[in-house]
């Protein structure tokens, strides 16, 4: 049977385009997605919600000076309809708002150009936007953008985003009071007497299905009430338009049903990701194409080979980027962009005295910047890759422009930036053959605590207290997703806090995945201390030895260190740092930190020392800061791990 050609139908206020697979409704010329027609069932988004709380655009915004990452929520609706292209292998339609003075201080100063796009044959649609600022305009500050679509809550029930994360979610009625109990903040309600009993007693909280975006290219749900099934899918091909790098993290799926692709938030970083336009800063953004999969089981299929069968769709996604459909200029093609590649090594002399293949790295290109500079860079496009076991690397389909080259390797601490500016042409082809980092080291490893990949989840993480229970989350890798393990230390430690023994303790049971305050009494919380204690058989009270402490999240903290006296001036203070909610948002990792503490041989002595870490902000349950890796370093005589070696035995 020939596939049905696209066909357009245009109303005074509304939109239709049909490809005889589905039908794709929006309202004219605000650009919202009404409808969803799709497999018998009439409209896939809540026909019960008002017409533009279905499918749209949204941003959050607020004026230049104004702190924080909240401001005036903005379903974006367009007031000019345009046909951009209209034949039986493609529809692109376009709704746009244009920004002028006299708006100044009401809406965001965006010129603002949705655009949606069926292809002939395709189970699905494409959406993508392009936000402009003019030079001449006024600053502003872009907290959050992103779309957002509302399913049928009667009957879209199974949520799915990993092979490991997917189960049968509550209701969002599961939430309202009755039925629901707010916890710590209002994200977190409690289910006391869902309408599905066998709910009873489970936290529901969207931040538990939060994602870094190299994990998050495919989420959704099911629709098991109708037969055959039918699939909703998020599909993100690539995370070139989203901010903060790889393992930046964002809302996927949660209760509504809703299901959201988010192109910039500060979440799991606060303010730092929040961009801030001046006045007289031209900016210019093409966020998306994403891809929204329409799916349903054959004869005999089970609903959870939906999933599967979008996971396919994703991999189709991903090789076919960048697109060559999408009609504005603004989105160039592959021609138009360029590549890069090489390898990255690692030279670490108290590891191996040759260079170590950089295996498993992050790498990419990123507006230019300082090093590191990358996680909180939110403004413009980047692109990553992973290296291979050998340390070779190839970033594709870059878009022209001047970057830098950045890269951090799990296994080892700190950034690395490559000393030269990357310039992509259309067409160019990049080799920057073999670079080296040296990561930060002064001398050998005396002792270390964790693994250094920017993450918390090797620590302890405790079982949740039984009266806040996410069942998916019991007996699995992301254990720290469950709610409440904030309050679980004070109970863990009631009179003392963690000491850590090395030699003798073990990181994976004896170090708590997150150095919280503690609660003593109802909203009154305290400081707490943590000690490492260890010997050293032999100190050189001439030398300076060095304290390495990566930090893999902050939130409202401070880091002091103390050597050997607990009630001394602390040898060194970070300061209040972190905005990153990690420890509330059951995240486990958020911004990195890197401190290299230099520790004068004077202040350690032969036999018994203890370092002692003090988090003392304490005005919230929620403060504190997850630890991904902490090192000790000899003198820096010693010039190589054998060295070191031959001179303790």
């Amino acid at each position: 049977m020939p596939l049905i050609g696209v066909q357009l139908h245009t109303q005074d206020t509304h939109v239709m385009i049909d490809n005889g697979i589905l039908q794709l409704t929006l309202s004219n010329p605000d650009g919202i997605v009404t409808g969803i027609r799709y497999n018998g069932i009439d409209n896939l988004l809540e026909v019960l919600n008002d017409e533009d709380n279905r499918g749209y655009w949204d941003l959050v915004w607020n004026s230049p000076g104004t702190p924080g990452t909240t401001g005036s929520f903005d379903v974006i609706k367009g007031t000019s309809f345009k046909v951009i292209v209209e034949n039986e292998d493609q529809v692109e339609v376009s709704f746009t708002r244009t920004w002028d003075s006299s708006q100044d201080g009401k809406l965001v100063p965006l010129n603002i150009d949705k655009r949606f796009i069926v292809l002939r044959g395709c189970s699905g649609f494409y959406t993508y936007a392009i936000y402009e600022h003019l030079k001449d305009w006024p600053g502003f500050n872009l907290a959050e953008t992103r779309i957002a679509f509302k399913l049928r809550k009667d009957k879209f029930h199974y949520m799915a985003m990993a092979d490991n994360r997917q189960r049968y979610m509550p209701l969002p009625d599961d939430r309202l009071s009755g039925r629901g109990q707010a916890l710590a903040y209002p994200e977190a309600v409690l289910l006391v007497n869902p309408v599905e009993p066998d709910l009873k007693g489970e936290v529901d909280d969207k931040y538990q299905y939060s994602c870094d975006n190299k994990d998050s290219q495919v989420h959704g749900w099911i629709c098991t009430t109708d037969q055959p099934a039918v699939g909703f899918w998020m599909v993100t091909p690539s995370n070139e338009f989203r901010s903060g790098g790889p393992v930046k993290q964002n809302l996927t799926s949660h209760v509504g049903p809703t299901t959201l692709a988010v192109f910039l938030s500060a979440h799991y970083t606060g303010e730092d990701l929040v961009p801030k336009f001046s006045a007289g800063e031209a900016w210019k953004k093409v966020f998306g194409p994403v891809f929204i999969y329409l799916n349903c089981t054959m004869d005999g299929d089970e609903p959870l080979s939906l999933w599967e069968d979008a996971k396919q769709q994703m991999i189709i996604e991903v090789q076919s980027w960048p697109y060559t459909f999408p009609a504005s200029d603004d989105f160039p093609k592959s021609n138009q962009r360029g590549n890069v590649n090489g390898r990255l090594l690692v030279n670490d002399r108290y590891v191996s005295d040759d260079n170590i293949p950089a295996n498993g790295a992050y790498i990419g290109l990123a507006p230019p910047g300082n090093v590191g500079s990358w996680q909180r860079e939110c403004k413009d496009y980047q692109f990553w890759t992973k290296t291979d076991i050998n340390g070779y690397f190839l970033i594709n389909d870059i878009r022209p422009g001047d970057y830098n080259l950045y890269a951090w390797v799990p296994g080892f601490i700190g950034d690395y930036q490559y000393s030269a500016a990357i310039t992509i042409t259309p067409g160019s082809e990049i080799e920057v053959g073999d670079l080296v980092y040296e990561p930060p080291r002064n001398g050998p490893t005396l002792w270390e605590i964790g693994i250094p990949d920017r993450s918390a989840a090797e620590f302890y993480v405790p079982d949740p207290d039984p009266k806040y229970i996410n069942k998916l989350y019991v007996n699995h890798p992301d254990r720290f997703r469950q709610y409440g393990l904030w309050e679980r230390y004070a109970e863990l430690y009631p009179n003392e806090d963690l000491v850590y023994t090395v030699g003798t303790s073990d990181y994976k049971k004896d170090w708590f995945f997150a150095q919280v305050t503690r609660k003593i009494d109802t909203n009154k919380y305290q400081g707490t201390t943590w000690q490492i204690r260890f010997k050293l058989d032999n100190v050189d009270q001439g030398s300076s030895y060095k304290l390495r402490v990566a930090i893999a999240s902050a939130t409202f903290s401070e880091f002091q260190v103390r050597i050997n006296d607990p009630k001394t001036n602390p040898l060194f203070s970070s300061g209040l740092m972190g905005r990153d909610n990690s420890i509330a948002r059951h995240g486990i990792h958020g911004l990195y930190w890197l401190y290299n503490v230099d520790v004068p041989g004077k202040l350690l002595v032969q036999g018994d020392n203890t370092i002692f870490l003090t988090q003392p902000r304490s005005s919230s349950p929620f403060q504190g800061i997850l630890y991904d890796y902490i090192r000790l370093e000899g003198p820096s005589k010693l010039s190589s791990k054998e060295e070191y070696m031959s001179s303790t035995l």
